[in-house]
């Protein structure tokens, strides 16, 4: 049963079009990105957010303290760490918030099976040297057979290759470039991926 995130949510349009079909969870970027919002927009952007959506948080190698500072403004409900943060800053990090936390492993041929962090979900994104997220490119899907974790599946995800997805059994499908037309989330895009996602849920019931 995947649940659906889709990240990177910049604009009021955004959360009308997420408000009517209803993902599970949304992706506010606060790193360095082309989505990036800063923690205005994110105040602003949650109060209009259905209550039932659940906002995460994407950092990368954010100072502990400022990404405190988020979690204490009740924008966020769940943490996602997309840099290079190790189990020494998780810790830290679990020590002064109580939000689930999502660390992200970036995947190149093969994923190192000792990355054992002490979080609540993994996901998985395509390696690109130089940068921290996938680049809107997917990554071999083989590579992360057998995980037993509760996992989202990140990277390159669009219809065309939503099917097969879904058939990995991730705890959730993470899209955002694949819901974009011209750089902007589309109302049309988003509206079928939850369909699809949902109508497969239904057939593995």
């Amino acid at each position: 049963m995947a649940k659906i995130k889709i990240c990177g949510l910049t604009r009021e349009e955004d959360i009308q079009v997420v408000n009517e079909y209803l993902p599970d969870y949304i992706g506010f970027v606060f790193a360095t990105s082309k989505r990036q919002v800063s923690l205005s927009q994110a105040k602003y952007l949650k109060r209009l957010l259905n209550p039932s959506i659940q906002a995460v948080g994407v950092f990368v190698n954010e100072p502990i303290s400022s990404l405190i500072n988020v979690v204490k403004e009740q924008v966020i409900d769940v943490v996602q760490l997309h840099g290079d943060e190790d189990s020494t800053y998780i810790k830290e990090l679990k020590a002064n918030i109580k939000l689930p936390i999502i660390k992200a492993i970036r995947v190149k041929d093969k994923i190192e099976r000792n990355q054992d962090f002490d979080v609540d979900f993994l996901l998985f994104d395509k390696y690109l040297q130089g940068a921290y997220g996938g680049g809107g490119e997917s990554f071999d899907w083989q590579v992360i057979q057998g995980t037993m974790r509760p996992y989202f599946l990140a990277g390159g995800i669009h219809l065309g290759n939503l099917y097969e997805a879904v058939k990995k059994s991730p705890y959730a499908i993470d899209v955002s470039s694949g819901v974009e037309t011209n750089g902007f989330k589309d109302r049309d895009k988003v509206r079928e991926i939850i369909r699809v996602v949902r109508e497969q849920n239904k057939k593995v019931r």
